[in-house]
């Protein structure tokens, strides 16, 4: 497992009560010495207590990629490329790859899975994704919950959902990596812009129309990027955009609102202490749409108003009357 954050700790949790030994890398230190002393990440989901026989924290990147068969990615997008640079090239020849990362690699405009298939040289059928409406809080409460695996090899999409399913947690591989990835990355995107909307007063009425417009929005996307027969009204696609858009736990959905509220960015990231993947997901599918030119009205205006600091009162009011 790379990366300490909620969704790694949820994820660890199901993974180490299956069965699984899991080698966990965290960069600090101190919440290394913290999990080994009281069996708790200190920084999330701190009432989850773990096994130390079956769960073994370090910071030593290089012995728990040697050590494991599995490698789950669960550090932000943006700091893919720092913590997965400092490993030669052929580490992961003989692995398997799970992204938990629902963002893209800033800067480059690429998904994960594209970035790490071409770092370390390797085939996609050694990738998958793990997605669908999977708040790490109500993993970490053992609410029912369903995951998707997406990979073009079923093969390692069975397994890994086979090391996944318990009593709250159903797990099924599909073939879509790219769909589902890219999905991922934009429903980021909706949930954020839904927060504005609920931050400067808009009611229930417009999220809905909001969200509904913005199926559309993620299909021409989507299908402009990875044209392929899908049901975008499965749990991994909708259930997702649904899960981001209107809970209580969603950080993209609260960073939204505070913007909506009157918070800059980086006021709002202070007081989070977490990342809203959507905000560097804006961008990316900003610059990699301006040669598709796929109509794009959400993601458009989420741009305007985070990187060219347009009133969002003024945005959305732009953007209400692009709905139907």
């Amino acid at each position: 497992m790379i990366g300490g954050g909620s969704w790694a700790t949820a994820l660890t949790k199901i993974l180490s009560e299956n069965g699984a030994r899991v080698g966990w890398w965290l960069r600090s230190k101190d919440d290394v010495q913290h999990l080994r002393s009281t069996r708790h990440n200190r920084r999330y989901l701190s009432s989850v207590a773990f096994d130390l026989t079956r769960v073994v924290p370090s910071t030593d990147l290089e012995e728990v990629v040697k050590e494991a068969d599995w490698l789950v990615l669960a550090v932000p997008a943006a700091f893919v490329q720092s913590a997965l640079d400092k490993l030669d090239r052929d580490a992961l020849k003989n692995k398997r790859i799970i992204s938990a990362i629902k963002g893209m690699i800033p800067g480059k405009n690429v998904l994960v899975t594209d970035y790490v298939a071409e770092r370390f040289r390797l085939p996609h059928t050694q990738l998958g994704i793990v997605a669908g409406p999977c708040h790490a809080e109500e993993v970490a409460l053992e609410k029912q919950s369903y995951l998707t695996i997406g990979s073009p090899d079923h093969q390692l999409a069975e397994d890994f959902s086979l090391l996944l399913r318990n009593r709250y947690v159903k797990a099924h591989p599909m073939a879509d990596l790219d769909g589902i990835e890219y999905f991922a990355v934009m429903k980021n995107i909706i949930a954020l812009t839904c927060g504005i909307a609920h931050g400067l007063g808009y009611g229930d009425n417009f999220q809905a129309v909001l969200v509904s417009n913005a199926v559309q929005e993620m299909r021409r996307f989507v299908h402009a990027m990875n044209p392929q027969p899908r049901d975008l009204s499965g749990s991994a696609y909708l259930g997702d955009l649904l899960v981001t858009a209107y809970s209580q736990f969603s950080r993209n959905r609260t960073f939204g609102s505070m913007i909506g509220r009157g918070y800059s960015v980086k006021s709002a990231q202070l007081e989070m202490n977490m990342v809203a993947e959507g905000y560097y997901a804006v961008k990316s599918i900003y610059e990699l749409n301006k040669e598709l030119k796929v109509p794009m009205p959400i993601a458009t205006a989420a741009y305007h108003i985070l990187y060219e600091k347009i009133s969002p009162a003024v945005e959305i009011e732009i953007l209400k009357e692009k709905f139907r």
